[in-house]
């Protein structure tokens, strides 16, 4: 039977086989060239899984991999044991390193996605949980990610985003938070200070893929009684150093699939 014609329930089970026999992350199309689906067909397929959990994004957005539900459902993550662990690994020695939590967030439709996350081992922590999206305008990587934006683009998204008040400092005028993200664009590095969560201070950095774009970003968050945002700052070296690794574990994904 030509895969056009398999019923839905089986599509979507050809999907989830092509993905785990891979072992790496694979954008829709790359599974669609061992299935040959309609284009609608298969991203439509996707976006059922990634919205009821059997699969999430990887840290370019645009890949998928086996979510909690699939590796519970499969026993089958074995597979992706080395690319996941290795990002892991990366996160908990910055985490353990700085003493504070450190996450990866990727660009989403209503702001930035957790990906992953270590937590710092102090019993004060403020979470924010893997599958949690948080505003752009009021989040370090939120703000970095709108920095790397074309201006027009930039200024477009800015003017159509609900800028509402999150704690004491998140900026709510569009030319307000144009002029902040100019700053963050030529540093390099986004800034939260007490604009997310009271209390709380951020610093972000990028991670890049091979063409030295903005795919997900690396963070630093923690309570202002431990860590002033000057203190966060202090960490940008040992974030960027993270960020390169990272980098280098998600190009090599991309590389096994070639």
């Amino acid at each position: 039977m030509q895969q056009d014609r398999l019923p839905a329930g089986i599509r979507t089970l050809a999907v989830i086989e092509a993905l785990l026999d891979a072992g790496v992350p694979l954008t829709p199309t790359a599974i669609n060239d061992r299935l040959n689906l309609p284009k609608a067909t298969i991203h439509r397929i996707c976006q059922q899984l990634l919205e009821a959990g059997w699969l999430v994004r990887d840290m370019d957005g645009k890949r998928v991999l086996p979510g909690r539900r699939l590796a519970a459902f499969t026993g089958r993550l074995g597979v992706f044991s080395r690319y996941l662990q290795a990002r892991i690994a990366i996160l908990r020695r910055l985490s353990e390193t700085i003493g504070e939590t450190c996450n990866i967030t990727i660009p989403d439709r209503e702001g930035m996605f957790y990906l992953d996350r270590v937590e710092t081992r102090w019993p004060l922590r403020i979470q924010l949980p893997v599958g949690a999206t948080v505003p752009f305008h009021g989040s370090a990587s939120g703000k970095l990610y709108l920095s790397t934006l074309r201006r027009a683009q930039r200024r477009r998204l800015v003017h159509s985003l609900r800028l509402e008040p999150l704690a004491v400092n998140t900026i709510t005028d569009p030319e307000r938070l144009l002029t902040a993200l100019e700053r963050i664009r030529k540093n390099g590095v986004g800034t939260d200070n007490e604009e997310l969560v009271q209390g709380m201070v951020a610093v972000a950095v990028p991670i890049e893929d091979e063409k030295g774009r903005l795919v997900a970003t690396l963070a630093v968050h923690g309570p202002m009684h431990r860590m002033s945002l000057d203190d966060a700052r202090r960490h940008v070296p040992m974030l960027r150093d993270a960020a390169a690794e990272l980098r280098a574990v998600l190009l090599e994904g991309r590389l096994d699939v070639c």
